[in-house]
């Protein structure tokens, strides 16, 4: 399989614990009310960066500062495309308590009972008896209940409670703009206050959005020592790659329509193939979809291009879609057919190519499918395989010998910033071949119309059918009924070229020849066979090429190792007459005169020696 990016690898995301406030500090308690605060993001792929030894997540705390040695680190696992949006959820107010004698300053942030109020405190199980005091019909929490009940609601089913708070921020927040090709959006002039930030447009290499997290605008440095009006964080993602296969295999057995009843993934498939010309070739295709979080990482397109070689044309109307928990294939999920509105098929026969197209159903259930997952981490189809099955046949314009057939897979994905999308690429190869047979007669006399011969294959216990064009005769198809086998006879040269066979053994059998020559007693064993030879770039399987035998003995294939040639001689002589019918009956006819004529001679014998006596 070959990858195609248009950016970087694909993504998920994680939130990296951000801390709001403490309740007690060193700094000055009195917030300048007076100044403007401004949010800055960088966009990492930092579970990559740490399988590339680069970066040590547990090393790092989240400050709030502008960090150089963290963007020097990171600056080539920059992620662009990302829009992150921010919703002011609350007011900050100070607390001044004495409690216990003890004097405790600190922070707290006021929930009113509005829209914004309504839509987020539920979503993260806060109540009014978790406020650490009411006044004014405002509830005041503190920054460790805030925190400590976010981040149960997240374990406890994390994508009901990102799609509620991305709803909730997407209704009434500020976007901001997409981080840049360093991985960097920014927010100035922003009110002081509490702040809830989702991600809520992705890229197609973002796989898991980053759990929304809740920040202070102004805060104080880790130490308490001041305020920070300008902070800076860096959410961290993990990466997970959807991937593509597209393999081939020969439906000996095939009524020329795929009939979804495939049972295993492994049954015959290959990257390569050999097949006649006629016969239907089944096509499958595996994708592992991409994770899904929540519904901003959710999919906006899901579109495979197929594309066959010039020889080989679809068997329309067969398109066939399972799903499957597993990568194996035998946990089935659920199964489409090209009436479930749930995708569309469309075909350019010009190009020769096949698009499947995921309707906006399919991909709503695709991505919310509650059927897979009862956890919170993942929702819809995340991670699961998609398994695409059609059929096809080649047919006589098919490309012979080590030229081979390939056939080629396009996948192409979207999220939710459709401006952005990746491709993935497979392909796999069908090979065929044919035989060249030269009849001469030994004394350049023998009419070739008077010469038949079939061709049967061994290895399949069947006949070829073909039909003849130019002076060429195409297979298109097989009988197990000799009676129906196609008769090949020699053009005016001599020659009978087959083409658009498989690989195997064969046999050529003269069934007719002309009067006066001697018809071959044995049938010429053929043998056609693969081997591996070179690696495909795109699909970096092996690819194939060709040699053959002619009744045991190694020959040259001509055209790239395309035509096994091969030459049949004809001697003047007689034939022996066949066994049954009019044959049998002279053999008794010419027995009994002779045997009569064997007895007159003994009689004869006998009377001749007693007239002797």
């Amino acid at each position: 399989m070959k990858k195609i990016h248009r950016v970087l690898a694909l993504l998920m995301a994680a939130l990296m614990a951000f801390g709001l406030m403490t309740t007690a500090f060193a700094a000055e308690p009195t917030i300048d009310t007076s100044k403007k605060a401004s949010l800055s993001i960088y966009k990492y792929d930092i579970t990559k960066a740490s399988e590339d030894g680069v970066w040590d997540a547990e090393s790092y705390v989240s400050t709030g500062l502008h960090d150089d040695a963290v963007i020097d680190k990171l600056s080539k696992y920059a992620i662009q495309g990302v829009e992150f949006t921010y919703l002011r959820v609350a007011d900050i107010a100070m607390s001044n308590e004495v409690v216990d004698g003890q004097r405790t300053v600190g922070v707290l942030y006021g929930f009113d009972n509005s829209d914004r109020s309504n839509a987020v405190l539920p979503a993260i199980g806060l109540t009014a008896a978790d406020a650490h005091k009411t006044e004014n019909g405002v509830n005041y929490y503190t920054s460790d209940s805030l925190n400590n009940k976010l981040a149960a609601a997240l374990a406890a089913n994390a994508t009901n409670v990102k799609n509620a708070l991305e709803t909730a921020v997407k209704n009434g927040g500020v976007a901001m703009t997409e981080t840049d090709a360093a991985g960097h959006t920014s927010a100035s002039d922003m009110d002081q206050g509490l702040y809830l930030v989702v991600e809520t447009r992705v890229p197609e290499n973002v796989t898991s959005t980053c759990n929304p997290f809740l920040i202070s605008l102004p805060m104080t440095t880790i130490d308490g020592s001041e305020w920070l009006y300008d902070l800076v964080i860096y959410p961290k993602n993990q990466t997970g790659n959807p991937n593509l296969s597209k393999t081939v295999r020969e439906a000996k057995n095939s009524t020329g329509k795929h009939n979804g009843s495939l049972t295993d993934i492994t049954d015959g498939f290959e990257h390569t193939a050999t097949a006649s010309v006629g016969d239907t070739v089944d096509y499958q295709i595996l994708s592992t979809l991409p994770t899904i979080t929540s519904k901003a990482s959710g999919l906006s397109e899901y579109t495979y291009v197929d594309t066959l070689s010039k020889g080989i044309k679809y068997n329309k109307n067969d398109v066939v879609i399972e799903f499957f928990k597993d990568a194996g294939c035998t946990d089935k999920i659920t199964t489409w057919g090209e009436d479930s509105g749930k995708f569309t098929v469309a075909y350019d026969d010009t190009a020769n190519t096949m698009t499947i197209r995921m309707t906006e159903t399919g991909l709503s259930e695709i991505n919310e499918a509650t059927t897979v997952y009862t956890d919170s981490v993942k929702r819809g189809y995340s991670d699961c395989t998609m398994r695409i099955t059609y059929a096809a046949t080649l047919t006589a314009d098919a490309q012979m010998g080590d030229k081979d057939n390939p056939n080629t897979v396009t996948l192409t994905w979207k999220r939710t910033n459709t401006t952005y999308f990746d491709t993935l690429e497979d392909c796999c190869h069908v090979y065929t071949y044919g035989i060249d047979v030269l009849k001469q007669f030994s004394d350049g006399k023998g009419n070739m119309q008077n010469v038949k011969f079939n061709l049967h294959n061994d290895t399949d216990d069947v006949y070829v059918v073909a039909e003849q064009k130019d002076g060429v005769y195409y297979a298109k198809g097989i009988t197990s009924k000799k009676p129906d086998a196609t008769t090949f006879i020699p053009n005016a040269q001599g020659h009978i070229i087959v083409k658009g066979l498989e690989d195997g053994t064969y046999s050529l059998v003269e069934v007719a020849t002309d009067k006066g020559y001697v018809l071959l007693a044995d049938a010429i064993e053929l043998v056609i066979k693969t081997g591996e030879s070179g690696t495909c770039e795109q699909c970096a399987t092996k690819l194939l090429t060709a040699s053959a035998t002619v009744n045991g003995k190694d020959v040259t294939m001509t055209d790239g190792n395309a035509i096994v040639p091969l030459t049949v001689l004809n001697n003047p002589g007689f034939n022996l007459p066949k066994t049954g019918g009019r044959g049998v009956w002279m053999y008794t006819v010419g027995g009994v005169l002779l045997l009569s004529a064997a007895a007159f001679i003994v009689v004869k014998s006998r009377k001749q020696h007693k007239s002797e006596q």
